[in-house]
């Protein structure tokens, strides 16, 4: 047995909750800086642990295609690997064509995006944080409250509620994530994430009343947002680092039942996504919650969210 094998088998502390557990946001498909592993070693690894499920994330690429083949090399270990769509400039941003071909992109039907997200990068609130140019600013996603929502967004509400997809509302400021959501619904999308890391409590509260499930990661509360690195082009940035202890207090607040754990791992400045994902659900347990109210987390929502029927 390889020096690497056994690495993925080790028992570490608490392990036995990453079986039957589901990491929906791993950044594992090539990048612009060095990942932690691929594609085919992530879902290997996720297997040794004991994972049902991982989710490909990737600002570049629809990663449909990614977990498409992963299942059809690698489906005999039992992990259902899925994808989906960030709708950066890059892959052709708020487009309905875009997410249209999203959807079907795959070896077959069943294999599509299981996802379509709003930008992480691209958005005025992310920008505005990085203290970008005026200009890249003005260039990115915004929904302004004065504004209707535009008609390339309704359309794509109801290309996700057509494939009964997952909405995520991608890193947009708290009254725009509120608006988007209620939309969402409004347009009959019933599954909904929203990264709410950087919301307050009142804007998480709100999201998960309008028919949200909310997102905890483990990137922000680690030592990453202490490193500069490039993740959309050649400017190095950080992420503000969130405190645990905020983190708890807001699924004290909301309730297990409408929160989602993840990795968003796979980036070189930190572990691999299995071990990320495995210290994650350490922090949340030791601020207090149980194991049933972990594999409501990381087993039961994520699963009602992406995993296929």
């Amino acid at each position: 047995m390889s020096e690497k094998t056994d690495t993925r088998q080790r028992d570490l502390p608490f392990s036995y909750l990453l079986r039957g557990a589901i990491d929906s946001h791993v950044h594992c498909a090539p990048h612009i800086n060095a990942r932690t592993a691929t594609v085919f070693e992530a879902v290997r690894d996720a297997a040794a642990a004991g994972l049902v499920g991982l989710g490909i994330m990737d600002v570049f690429a629809n990663t449909s295609g990614f977990a498409a083949l992963a299942m059809r090399e690698l489906g005999h270990l039992g992990v259902d690997v899925f994808g989906g769509i960030i709708l950066e400039p890059y892959v052709g941003g708020i487009d309905p064509r875009v997410v249209r071909n999203a959807l079907a992109m795959g070896y077959g039907p069943g294999t599509g995006a299981r996802f379509v997200s709003l930008p992480c990068h691209h958005t005025r609130s992310v920008a505005e944080s990085e203290r970008r140019s005026a200009d890249y600013v003005a260039s990115c996603f915004y929904l302004a409250p004065e504004k209707p929502i535009p008609d390339a967004l309704k359309e794509i509400f109801d290309l996700i509620a057509a494939a009964d997809a997952v909405f995520n509302s991608g890193h947009v400021s708290g009254i725009e994530a509120l608006r988007l959501v209620e939309e969402a619904r409004s347009r009959g999308v019933t599954k909904i994430l929203c990264p709410a890391s950087y919301l307050s409590e009142q804007e998480t509260e709100a999201v998960v009343r309008a028919g949200a499930m909310v997102e905890f990661s483990f990137f922000v509360l680690s030592h990453a947002t202490s490193v500069g690195k490039t993740m959309i082009d050649a400017e190095r940035h950080r992420f503000a680092a969130v405190s645990l202890t905020s983190v708890i207090e807001r699924i004290r607040q909301v309730g297990p039942e409408n929160c989602v754990i993840s990795s968003d791992s796979g980036s070189y400045v930190l572990p691999p996504p299995i071990e990320a994902f495995r210290e994650m659900i350490v922090m949340i347990r030791e601020g207090g919650f149980d194991d049933d109210a972990l594999r409501l987390m990381i087993a039961t929502n994520p699963a009602r969210l992406f995993l296929a029927k």
